[in-house]
């Protein structure tokens, strides 16, 4: 965020802290909470039902679709939404989402109840911590920016303030408040709101490069013969999609970008390289263990996006010279050596390094040896996409996804096989168009985040692409989607089973060691509930889909009906990615890329 406000947060003198939250909340526009019910949360509500037309409360069915819900919304907007949920259990469901959230840079404000502080050390219903009392603030600490405990009222005005300041600046991530019952009835001091009631919105300006780092990573880029500019999320973060297009045009660099950072370069342009990594295309890994000078940007070089470190698999840090360039400091040299390290906005550099130079690059030789990796990849991977056989092939079903949805849709992928296949194959077109949960990559996410991603921009298509393992560890979100009727469509990626964790028992421990991780019944028979029917009975509308020709009209017809809908669709288990990189689980033997592996 940048810029400086005119506005000021202004929030009036209430009588009771929840009712100051609720205001709060409305000031700093937060259009939705998510969250369940409960004792511990009996106050928020009370405070929630006066603002009900200002901001909506939505009920979901399990702690962790809140969570999902905020951060699939704060993807499409940039702007953060809140959630809610009682003591004890309801705030330890929350956890597993907030920490997605967190590892993924995703702020909102989760505000969990508590036991009142009367109660303290009594071990009343629902109290976390036997030998510390009230205790979850230091079960979530590992997974936020900050987590504050307002044990009186007059505390709310400063935890609150300092929470929306410290959520959406410098790298984003979630933020958590925990508040006693009693907090939320008991008057708000107007003193103390008076204090922090006058502060401009907190949008600070972004961190520029150091104009000496600049000049020399100028100079690095312009000597390079064989330049690759490796974009991450934390371009889409900074909005910078604009300035990474200029500048790979202007200097005449390839762009890869990491697998979470899909969308944020057009994978059509000539320049694009696709992504890298374990599930990485040939163009990406090859250009990138080959390059002599690597300009990443908002990546933090995570083991999947980089084949687990391991030298000349997808980078080669030394001899490659590297540019690194992060707005948080403790991403800087965490995984490979640099060059040239630079504590900066992504957008910030950009405008910078393009206004520097007069010149555009001239790598013309290098682009060829490019261009003929990419005519290997795609007489590869064409063909199996148009496949008519049944089961259908995984390559079919995200080439018809892809077909069906527009260019500004919006695709969210959760956990599992089919995410590897969607981050390999699916073309994200347009910023934040394709939603995945990557560092904590919680299953899940895809399936209650839609709903997050629909309300945010309602008059978009939504597909949540979820395995059949993901769908039922958070199905419930297809009843509240048909509860407020937001029309999003499920397509399960049904193949019987958890198979991503069932390819790496084959693979590293034999194909006779296969156990817990396949659906079957009693007799051994791979087994599978029915979704559509599964869908039907939480008022949705559900089918299954089993021949490659029906996958794309039933998607099209399920975005056109308006309805929430679940499409089961049957894919081929027994088919794997082709790999061009790798991934490591030391000490486990790592395996070798299975296509252009030493031929680059």
């Amino acid at each position: 965020m940048s810029g400086s406000s005119v506005e000021t947060v202004r929030v009036k003198p209430t009588s009771k802290g929840a009712a100051y939250i609720a205001d709060f909340l409305v000031q700093q526009k937060v259009p939705y909470i998510f969250g369940v019910c409960g004792h511990g949360i009996l106050g928020l509500l009370d405070g929630l039902f006066d603002r009900r037309d200002e901001i909506q409360t939505i009920s979901v069915h399990h702690e962790s679709a809140a969570a999902f819900m905020a951060e699939a919304y704060f993807r499409i907007t940039q702007k953060p939404a809140a959630t809610y949920t009682s003591c004890g259990p309801g705030s330890a469901n929350l956890i597993v989402a907030i920490a997605a959230a967190f590892a993924d840079s995703s702020p909102m404000l989760n505000i969990t109840g508590n036991v009142a502080t009367g109660q303290w050390n009594r071990g009343p219903f629902q109290e976390t911590g036997r030998y510390f009392q009230g205790d979850f603030v230091n079960a979530v600490r590992p997974y936020v920016k900050r987590s504050f405990q307002p044990t009186r009222a007059d505390m709310l005005p400063l935890a609150l303030r300092q929470a929306f300041a410290l959520m959406t600046n410098g790298r984003p991530g979630p933020v958590h408040i925990d508040i006693p019952l009693n907090v939320f009835v008991e008057p708000v001091d107007e003193q103390a709101a008076e204090r922090d009631s006058d502060w401009p919105l907190a949008e600070y300006s972004r961190p520029a490069p150091d104009p000496a780092a600049l000049g020399e990573a100028l100079r690095l880029l312009q000597r390079a013969e064989r330049p690759v500019i490796v974009a991450g999320h934390g371009v889409e973060l900074s909005g910078a999609e604009a300035e990474l297009l200029a500048l790979a045009e202007k200097f005449r660099i390839p762009v890869a970008t990491s697998p979470f950072g899909k969308g944020v370069f057009d994978p059509r342009h000539p320049l694009s390289l696709g992504s890298t990594g374990r599930n990485g295309s040939y163009p990406a890994n090859a250009a990138c263990r080959n390059a002599d000078v690597i300009l990443a940007l908002g990546t933090r070089f995570d083991d999947r996006a980089t084949s687990a470190w391991l030298p000349g698999f997808t980078y080669n840090f030394p001899p490659t010279k590297l540019i690194h360039v992060d707005i948080d400091p403790t991403e800087i040299g965490r995984n490979f050596q640099t060059t040239l390290g630079i504590i900066s906005d992504a957008r910030v550099m950009m405008q910078q390094l393009v206004a520097a130079s007069a010149s555009a690059g001239n790598h013309e030789p290098w682009l060829e040896r490019i261009a003929g990796w990419r005519k290997r990849w795609d007489e590869a991977t064409l063909p199996p996409r148009s496949s008519d056989a049944i089961p259908i092939r995984p390559e079919r079903a995200v080439a018809d996804v892809r077909k069906v949805m527009p260019a500004d849709s919006i695709v969210l992928c959760d956990v599992g096989i089919h995410h590897n296949w969607m981050v390999a194959e699916f073309d994200a077109w347009q910023p934040r168009t394709f939603l995945q949960t990557w560092g904590f990559a919680s299953m899940g996410f895809a399936v209650a985040g839609s709903i997050g991603a629909k309300l945010a921009a309602p008059h978009k298509p939504v597909v949540a692409v979820c395995g059949d393992g993901s769908f039922m560890m958070n199905s419930s979100a297809v009843l509240t989607a048909v509860e407020y009727q937001i029309p999003v469509v499920w397509l399960v990626w049904n193949n019987f089973g958890y198979c991503s964790i069932r390819d790496q028992q084959r693979g590293y421990f034999g194909s006779g060691r296969e156990i817990a991780v396949s659906f079957t019944d009693p007799a051994g028979k791979l087994f599978s509930a029915d979704y559509a029917m599964l869908a039907r009975s939480m008022g949705a509308e559900g089918y299954t889909v089993e021949k490659p020709a029906d996958l794309a009209p039933q998607l099209e017809a399920a975005i056109r009906s308006g309805r929430p809908t679940v499409l089961d669709v049957r894919i081929d288990r027994e088919v794997r990615p082709l790999a061009t990189g790798s991934w490591d689980l030391p000490p486990i033997a790592h395996p070798l890329p299975n296509f252009g592996w030493g031929e680059d």
